[in-house]
């Protein structure tokens, strides 16, 4: 149960996090929860925990609350602010992946236990196998541009204020559904058993699935932020 709480309280930190940006630097501060979600969501997900019964990694919430804020700047400020934040993450995804993986050719300090203790917990982290970075890429692109496309999309036909949750939702439930299987079949096919495989993605997706269901509230507080238009640092 202590598992269960503590992802709760995550879960509800990580959206807290979200509209503290927002109310502090407006625009921009939605846009750099973009590459914090993404460079901690591929930290965390090293961590294998059992949630609600089952086997799942951790990152889910962090990289599933970057969709929250691609549906927030697609409601507040258009589609390519939108769009510009996906690109941002795309880009801080892959410079991290190299630049953290060019600091592990370099040899630790001999002699100094520390350094190499600090080595080897940087190789656990960061040395992806080339075919679990390019699922990763991949599921996170495809997933982010049509979060966007289809937020606007639903908004076409629901574009009352009222109607936020729906297009938040019917975008977001399909984004999620296309990130995990995208990850799903280019890191683990021909590795795991299809039955392996399946539980795979049926954790994965429920987790988001949670996720996305429980930030609708958010979306609506981050529209009254955003018109009342006041922004404590921007």
């Amino acid at each position: 149960m202590q598992n269960e709480i503590l992802w709760l309280v995550m879960l509800l930190a990580n959206f807290l996090f979200i509209i503290l940006a927002y109310r502090l630097f407006g625009k921009w501060g939605l846009i750099m929860w973009i590459p914090i979600s993404v460079i901690v969501a591929n930290i965390q997900v090293i961590q294998t925990v059992e949630l609600f019964g089952l086997v799942a990694t951790l990152g889910n919430i962090v990289y599933a609350s970057s969709f929250l804020v691609t549906d927030i700047l697609s409601e507040n400020y258009g589609k390519e602010e939108a769009k510009k934040a996906v690109w941002i993450g795309f880009f801080s995804l892959i410079s991290m992946t190299v630049l953290m993986n060019l600091a592990l050719f370099f040899i630790p300090l001999e002699g100094d236990e520390f350094a190499s203790t600090a080595h080897k917990a940087s190789s656990t982290i960061f040395s992806l196998m080339p075919r679990i970075a390019v699922a990763s890429l991949a599921a996170y692109l495809l997933s982010q541009r049509h979060d966007v496309w289809a937020y606007h999309f639903w908004r076409k036909h629901f574009p009352k204020d009222e109607q936020i949750w729906i297009r938040n939702n019917l975008s977001t439930f399909v984004s999620q559904f296309i990130d995990s299987t995208v990850f799903v079949l280019i890191a683990f096919w021909g590795i795991f058993e299809s039955a392996m495989m399946w539980e795979i993605f049926i954790t994965t997706y429920f987790l988001k699935f949670i996720v996305a269901a429980a930030d609708t509230p958010f979306i609506y507080w981050s529209k009254r932020i955003f018109k009342k238009g006041k922004f404590y640092l921007e």
